[in-house]
């Protein structure tokens, strides 16, 4: 737009949508706050409170440290920096409480989880930094790394998880490829031999991987959901409280989008409907009660996209948050510090709106949950705002 004077119709709509995309992808974090809402201080908050900048498309919260890509491929992180943990080649306890940058411009997503991150590029290669115990940086050893180090390979895709202390992660052929600690056959073995570099799970269509403590879980791209490692709670959803060194499917063919929370999971079909199962002690699988289940019930709404769940201890941290597809964002479960974004700190056992938003950004990796805090991003125009 050159001329001066009157306005005509493209003028108006190119004025409006440039303003709209300066403020595209912003970036909110609450909760417990060691410096990892990004705010430039340590001051819990219990309402969404915004991270500067604009342009975020994927981000990770766990506890101590928060961090998210941009549009333009670079990587930011900020918290503490326990065991390397900010990837940022620092001494142990540095502390960042506004986003910093981890050098390079070709990354694509990130996955944080205690002391350690994993994030990976849009060239297929995969990288880690942080603690690494149990091995569970997949460099056929147990050093730690204070900046990103690569795992062997350039087919990997944006889709791996990070429990707490093992690692899941589907490569673009569809095989799927466990390491770190094998306690209750949490790497999908057959066994509870820990390893310290990529390992096969058996199988080649695996689309969607999620974990937590000590459960794991993945969908295939027929629509069927499989889970293994630690049943307690009914965690694993198989109607008992057995773990399962392999996995095994849990009844259903139209699973589409799995989470993990500490001794809990769920899962959204295709049709939209929300089922969760596991630990429910602080009402955290949304089911407006505290009993546990130990195979799939149905959160209420038909118009679930993505959920989102957190480590910490049943007893005292689980936590949920959830997108639907109209960009609305609803958390439930635990209360500490604000973990649920709603100005206060009461419990809820069924899931509550953040606000009265519907522009949270509806994709399976914008959002992240740890066990005392929460992060989102929001600001994506639609179609019909084009």
């Amino acid at each position: 737009m050159t001329r001066k004077g009157t306005w005509d119709i493209q003028d108006v709509r190119d004025k409006y949508l440039q303003s709209a995309w300066a403020s595209d992808g912003l970036l909110f974090a609450w909760g417990y706050n060691a410096g990892a809402l990004g705010v430039n201080d340590a001051a819990a908050r219990s309402s969404p409170i915004q991270i500067p900048g604009t342009k975020w498309s994927a981000s990770s919260i766990m506890d101590k440290t928060a961090s998210s890509v941009r549009d333009d491929g670079t990587l930011w992180i900020w918290g503490y920096n326990d065991n390397g943990a900010l990837g940022l080649n620092q001494p142990d306890n540095n502390r960042y409480s506004s986003p910093i940058q981890i050098p390079g411009t070709t990354w694509s997503r990130v996955s944080l989880t205690t002391e350690r991150g994993m994030a990976s590029k849009s060239d297929g290669t995969l990288w880690v930094w942080g603690d690494n115990g149990a091995g569970k940086l997949g460099q056929n050893n147990e050093t730690k790394y204070s900046s990103p180090v690569q795992i062997p390979g350039t087919t990997w895709s944006d889709e791996f998880a990070t429990g707490h202390s093992h690692t899941l992660a589907i490569k673009t052929d569809g095989t799927l490829w466990a390491w770190g600690n094998n306690g209750d056959g949490r790497l999908g073995q057959g066994n509870e031999t820990q390893y310290s570099s990529p390992k096969q799970i058996p199988g080649t269509t695996w689309s969607k991987v999620a974990a937590a403590q000590k459960n794991s879980m993945a969908v295939k791209t027929d629509g069927t959901l499989w889970s293994w490692g630690e049943g307690v709670d009914g965690s694993l959803g198989h109607n008992n409280n057995s773990k399962y060194s392999s996995p095994r499917q849990i009844p259903g063919t139209t699973w589409i989008e799995p989470g993990c929370g500490y001794n809990w999971s769920g899962c959204v079909k295709t049709d939209g409907t929300l089922w969760t199962w596991g630990n429910n002690s602080v009402g955290n699988l949304g089911l407006n009660n505290r009993t546990n289940y130990s195979s799939p019930k149905q959160v209420s709404g038909t118009t679930w996209a993505y959920l989102y769940g957190g480590q910490g201890n049943p007893s005292s941290d689980s936590a949920a948050m959830a997108t639907k597809t109209d960009g609305t964002l609803w958390t439930w479960g635990n209360q500490e510090d604000g973990t649920l974004g709603l100005g206060d700190l009461v419990k809820c056992s069924s899931p509550t709106q953040v606000g009265s938003d519907t522009t949270w950004k509806v994709h399976r990796h914008a959002s992240g949950v740890s066990k005392r805090g929460m992060i989102a991003i929001k600001g994506t125009l639609t179609p019909s705002q084009m």
